[in-house]
């Protein structure tokens, strides 16, 4: 297999979590290539604007430019499954209800191809402690590498640094980063987090239980709704 070396891919999605993984990984050393993936959602304009906007008021040598890339997937999904056309689930909704299947696989297999390609040796993501979901558990995180690396000829390990964490420790190791430049929404009023849907409460929640001031700008109070 290929030669591996310290930088990683990481997924970026514009939000709090892939935005303080980018720098803690900077913050070992490595050399970071933040990768962006559209799939073909609506919010996903939005996410690149703050996105980029982030990269650039939280630049660093370690971190390199912003790559973008497609590997679409709401042309799975019916027109009635969040994610490819109908309304983002509100505040308090159930996270079987926010679940899109086989995202983070089509996310890997485009992040371990362009890791391959660059010779690099490593794909992050940010999930948190409370990922339900199957595409979210260390079994399948050990399974896909093993099957990039076999596949790609070049060995890829996955990470997934933030796994043990709550979304609140995750806010608090990132305190001093420009988070306000970050996005947490699935229905964007804007260029603004909307306030009702169950991303934009987790995020107000996660700033409140970490004891910090909530720097969003929110279309509406964040509040449960269901």
């Amino acid at each position: 297999m290929g030669s591996r070396n310290s930088g990683v891919v990481v997924l970026a999605s514009g939000g709090t979590d892939s935005a303080v993984l980018l720098h803690a990984l900077a913050d070992e050393g490595r050399e970071v290539h933040p990768l962006y993936l559209r799939q073909g959602a609506p919010w996903e304009d939005v996410e690149v604007l703050w996105l980029e906007r982030f990269l650039a008021a939280a630049r660093r040598p370690e971190i390199r430019d912003l790559t973008i890339l497609v590997a679409p997937l709401t042309d799975l999904y019916s027109e009635k499954r969040f994610g490819a056309g109908a309304p983002a689930p509100l505040a308090g909704t159930p996270d079987s209800d926010v679940y899109l299947p086989g995202r983070n696989l089509t996310l890997l297999a485009k992040a371990g191809t362009l890791a391959a390609l660059r010779g690099v040796g490593a794909v992050a993501l940010a999930p948190l402690d409370l990922n339900p979901f199957p595409d979210g558990t260390p079994a399948f995180f050990e399974v896909m590498g093993e099957a990039l690396s076999e596949g790609l000829g070049h060995r890829i390990e996955i990470l997934t640094p933030f796994r043990h964490l709550t979304k609140e420790e995750v806010l608090t190791r990132g305190k001093d980063l420009p988070l306000e430049l970050t996005i947490s929404c699935a229905q964007p009023v804007g260029e603004l987090h909307c306030g009702r849907c169950s991303k934009c409460w987790e995020r107000h929640r996660g700033f409140l239980d970490a004891g910090l001031s909530d720097p969003t700008a929110y279309a509406e109070t964040p509040r449960r709704l269901v």
